[in-house]
């Protein structure tokens, strides 16, 4: 301690230090944590008054209770457990801690701004029950001192759930704000989309009057038309919620919105990277340019297991399989098929043949169109 009380006696001669920057020179070299009682402790043995200004923090130290402010309410409208806080200082603080640090030689102390963002993070920790987080999380703020300004970040919420679809003529996606092309604008209340008439747009809906977010990004595990139904247990997404202001809402294993259903949404960690395989069974209704001779529809059969190549001009083939198959004539020039199959094959080439080898115009020698396609089981996995 005698050697920490000369080395301030050497600092004091040259700079007026308010307590935090004071013990702050220290406190490492002393194994403590407090830097303000550290400095009172120092300033009484040294028998030197508190300064009217600090030289290092011109008393922004001592004035952090107007930002700590700022920042609880701005939090108000959020829901958190974890926090992180930075700060943005003019340069010139930055600078005359360099300074003092250099010429005296204290190495291995917090700067400046680190004591800022530690104390900042006390304070509010101690406000709002929270706890800070510099992993992950639940929100960050950004006190610019130089702008006198906050800024606050929620972490974006992830959660997985499926849907069903049981009316027709409504489409998966939703077209994005013709104003701002899906960015964000006045135009959309910063949605990206101005409409709910699809899929998307009555999950984000539901989404945001239930969290609070501001965007919704949809990650669809496959797709379909906007005639399909989707039956079953329905087609898995996951869906990326920005700036969400609510993190523990309640959420019932069905929720029913006006033309489709959602079934066990839940928050999840993360969006997969990696593509997501998963098998599907689908009815398809087919069309024929000619009739169909007796017993011709048993030749699609041999689809079973055969090695489906679907070619996207690109020097490698994508090949699929099929795991079943049951066809029902409707009619001379109409069938069904219930198909078992992996997830990507494009079903609408599927029958006309565009670039799809083996297809199902190829094996009957017909070309076929595709009327409507239902999904009526989907399962993730391989």
């Amino acid at each position: 301690m005698s050697i920490v009380i000369e080395e301030t006696r050497q600092i004091l001669r040259d700079y007026r230090l308010c307590d935090y920057c004071l013990g702050r020179m220290f406190a490492s070299k002393l194994r403590l944590v407090s830097h303000k009682n550290l400095g009172e402790k120092i300033r009484k043995i040294v028998k030197q008054s508190k300064p009217k200004s600090c030289y290092l923090c011109k008393n922004l130290m001592t004035e952090l209770d107007v930002f700590l402010k700022k920042i609880l309410d701005i939090s108000k409208e959020y829901e958190f457990s974890t926090f992180l806080i930075g700060a943005i200082l003019q340069p010139s603080i930055l600078d005359r801690d360099d300074i003092i640090r250099s010429k005296f030689k204290l190495r291995g102390i917090a700067g400046i701004k680190s004591d800022v963002t530690r104390e900042m993070g006390k304070q509010f920790g101690k406000k709002t029950r929270t706890k800070v987080d510099y992993q992950n999380p639940d929100i960050v703020f950004t006190i610019d001192f130089k702008k006198d300004q906050c800024d606050i970040k929620p972490k974006a919420l992830i959660l997985q759930g499926r849907y069903i679809k049981e009316t027709r003529g409504i489409p998966q996606k939703q077209e994005s704000c013709n104003r701002c092309e899906g960015k964000g604008c006045f135009v959309c209340d910063f949605h990206g989309i101005s409409e709910f008439n699809s899929v998307e747009g009555h999950i984000a809906k539901f989404l945001f009057e239930k969290f609070g977010a501001q965007q919704a990004k949809i990650t669809w595990i496959g797709s379909e038309d906007e005639s399909s139904l989707v039956l079953g247990n329905g087609r898995p997404f996951f869906v990326k919620m920005i700036n969400p202001h609510k993190r523990k809402t309640q959420l019932p294993k069905k929720i029913k919105l006006d033309n489709i259903s959602i079934l066990n949404l839940r928050i999840v960690s993360k969006v997969p990277t990696d593509p997501i395989k998963f098998k599907t069974d689908v009815l398809l209704e087919i069309a024929t340019e000619k009739d169909l001779a007796p017993g011709v529809l048993d030749v699609l059969h041999s689809l079973k297991d055969m090695p489906i190549s679907i070619s996207e001009n690109l020097p490698w083939k994508n090949q699929k399989r099929i795991h079943d198959i049951k066809i029902k004539k409707m009619d001379t020039r109409s069938f069904t098929v219930l198909v078992t199959m992996d997830g990507g094959i494009p079903l609408k080439r599927l029958v006309t043949g565009t670039n799809v080898e083996p297809n199902i115009s190829m094996l009957l020698e017909n070309q076929c169109k595709c009327i409507t396609f239902d999904f009526h089981k989907i399962v993730s996995g391989n």
